[in-house]
């Protein structure tokens, strides 16, 4: 009687997941944790019951034949995931005013998190658990939420049904990129029938008011435990999303993924649920080290930017944190002592484009980063304040920051950052590893110092991070750097930047014809030239519309010849 009442359930969830994404969303209609949470409270104590040869051979839809997971496991998995999420943006919408909230917060919760909370927001950088299985193994219970960007509900809902139309286990998922954070203001522009069914088949409105009268495809990026996997069961399901590499396998799909570029595998111009995509597949492991060491930045320049987290992972949240983090520093390196907010913004918006080939040529809006910041101030700050409250080195230089309620106004505040060289020194010192080695790198080669001595100077260092010292110092040779020439210095950071993501980016684009295929490649080229031609229009509007403004005020500041004689 259990096992058929277990087998109902499992069905009638399987062919849900997929089918309450059609469509625009009732008004009270359900998530799909709340879906599979009577289904996880009623069966969870009988979990060997998931593993049973009946079940699996009954509810097939996530099943595989090598074993893989069965529908129990993906839906509560996923239900698990974006539950976090769910929790994370609430808590977002609610608090995380500053970095102080934070604390207290922490400190309330210590009793059920244990007397090392308030000590984990002292060292949670310094000395990161990458190995922690749960969000209650993060350092306290508001960890990392300001990564989660609160914003229209029903649009949300339509957003965290995308992964639900996949058959194949997705840990951590985002959405991303101007179809979800507009670039410009909004126009109040309805886009005719023809213009909306060209990008979107059959959108729902509630991607139709988001996007403002303009569609736009929309990005996901989707974290996975085995690429492998993934893509077996995924091209057995949406085969047409592949091109024809998928002919070789899925062995050789994960190797092209694996070993060229950054790691990440795209499928563009997909249609899931009436809404035109594009997806990226990255193994969780590959996501977690560019977050934390900045092998390529191609994924964690990606995050320096507001994005809609659908699904959350507690390992990944704190990598991001760090990334985060990591981000600040070097976008302060940039800057002067003064500055305003959105200058600071613009930078860290800006550090993953510094090294994008495709910045360079015209395949992109000239001013994207301009648009991202100046349309999304607000959500940039939910990121970055918490973060910012936590460097002692820098702090809001302005009256406004006094106000009640300014984090949710549109003001552009002063910041100003302490330049002594032992802090700033120490910003270097916590840079990502790999991205600091090839900072360290450039200066050998300034400062000249013999390789024997730059080796010797470097084991010193990692016996400090090692021995002694909890919290990473910058010693004699960070404070040279700092005190180099600024302009230098912010020649050697980009420099650093465009090494690190330069060949990854451009290796990324090259292998599109392959992953894409010829034809999806080259519309996704004739649309980013589209971009580009907007924008260079756009800004030569700009600059017609203020010239004759600059002759006006020329002409009333000139004394007329009658005035001369007078």
């Amino acid at each position: 009687m259990l096992r058929r009442s277990l087998a109902s359930h499992l069905w009638q969830l399987a062919n849900a997941a997929p089918s309450f994404c059609q469509g625009r969303l009732a008004p009270h209609s359900r998530s799909s944790l709340a879906i599979s949470r009577p289904f996880l409270s009623q069966y969870a104590h009988y979990h060997p019951i998931y593993q049973s040869s009946r079940t699996r051979s009954q509810a097939r839809r996530f099943a595989t034949k090598d074993g893989g997971p069965s529908v129990a496991d993906a839906i509560k998995e996923g239900a698990e995931h974006e539950g976090a999420a769910d929790e994370a943006t609430a808590k977002a919408a609610s608090d995380v005013k500053s970095a102080k909230a934070i604390a207290d917060e922490a400190k309330s919760q210590s009793s059920s998190y244990g007397s090392s909370a308030v000590e984990g927001l002292k060292d949670w950088e310094s000395n990161p658990n990458l190995k922690i299985e749960s969000f209650k193994d993060l350092p306290h219970p508001n960890f990392g939420v300001n990564q989660h960007i609160p914003f229209d509900a029903e649009f949300k809902e339509v957003l965290k049904q995308i992964p639900w139309a996949f058959r194949a286990p997705i840990r951590y998922a985002f959405a991303y990129g101007s179809g979800v954070f507009p670039q410009s203001k909004a126009s109040g522009r309805v886009p005719t029938d023809e213009e909306l069914r060209a990008i979107h088949p059959k959108a729902p409105l509630a991607v139709q008011r988001a996007q403002d009268g303009t569609p736009k495809m929309i990005d996901f990026i989707f974290g996975v435990t085995h690429t492998e996997h993934f893509h077996s069961l995924n091209m057995k399901q949406h085969r047409d999303h592949y091109s024809a590499l998928a002919s070789l396998g899925s062995g050789a799909v994960s190797y092209v993924q694996e070993k060229w570029g950054a790691g990440v595998y795209f499928n563009p111009y997909v249609v899931i649920n009436g809404i035109l995509i594009k997806y990226g597949v990255v193994q969780l492991d590959t996501l977690e080290k560019d977050l934390t060491h900045w092998e390529t930045l191609y994924l964690a320049g990606r995050l320096h930017k507001p994005v809609k987290i659908l699904r959350d992972d507690a390992k990944i949240r704190l990598a991001n944190q760090i990334n985060l983090m990591s981000a600040l520093r070097t976008a302060l390196l940039l800057l002067p002592e003064k500055f305003t907010e959105e200058e600071l913004y613009a930078t860290l918006a800006g550090i993953s484009y510094l090294g994008d080939p495709r910045m360079a040529l015209p395949t992109e809006n000239p001013s994207k980063v301009k648009n991202i910041v100046g349309n999304n101030m607000k959500n940039f700050r939910r990121l970055y304040l918490p973060l910012i409250d936590t460097l002692p080195n820098l702090d809001f230089n302005d009256p406004g920051s006094k106000a009640n309620d300014w984090v949710s106004s549109d003001a552009n505040l002063k910041m100003q950052q302490d330049m002594d060289p032992v802090k700033r020194g120490n910003m270097v010192r916590r840079l990502p590893k790999d991205f600091r080695m090839r900072l360290y790198f450039q200066y050998q080669k300034k400062f000249m110092i013999p390789q024997e001595e730059f080796n010797k100077m470097m084991d010193e260092s990692k016996n400090e991070d090692t021995i002694a010292f909890k919290r990473r110092e910058g010693g004699g040779f960070e404070r040279r750097i700092v005190e180099d020439d600024p302009a230098e210095l912010r020649k050697y950071v980009r420099a650093v930047i465009k090494q690190t993501i330069g060949w990854p980016a451009t290796t990324q684009s090259l292998k599109g014809p392959f992953t894409a295929g010829i034809r999806r490649t080259w519309r996704y080229m004739l649309e980013k030239i589209d971009k580009y031609r907007q924008g260079r229009a756009a800004e030569k509007a700009k600059a017609t519309e203020a010239t004759p403004n600059k002759n006006a005020v020329a002409d009333k500041s000139e004394p007329s010849d009658k005035a001369k004689k007078e």
